[in-house]
């Protein structure tokens, strides 16, 4: 999925960040996602997490919609896991390692 066309805004970092889409394309008009990762020390940054505006507005939603939005939801972790992750031979996780890894360090 390009997200780069669907991006409202970016902030990568050494110590992590964040990305916000706009979901309208995708079929929820006005509903936004966000991922983002934190910073836990000595380097290291914890697992990429996500939320959207969708699961707020709304106390229950159909299993469909759930679906398709965990779907969305872990191509744009993976996305900006690829932003935020170095390409070198001594520093590179996979999107699964990282996902292992703690959300905080408190």
């Amino acid at each position: 999925m390009n997200f780069e066309k669907i991006t409202i805004r970016k902030k990568i970092t050494s110590r992590g960040g964040g990305i916000e889409i706009d979901l309208t394309s995708l079929g929820y008009p006005g509903e936004k996602m966000t991922a983002y990762q934190n910073y836990l020390g000595g380097g290291m940054l914890g697992a990429v997490c996500s939320d959207c505006t969708v699961h707020h507005k709304y106390k229950f939603i159909e299993e469909s919609m759930a679906s398709d939005l965990d779907r969305i939801s872990t191509q744009l972790k993976a996305y900006f896991h690829s932003l935020t992750n170095p390409v070198d031979c001594w520093e590179s996780t996979s999107f699964e390692q990282n996902q292992s890894l703690p959300v905080s360090a408190y």
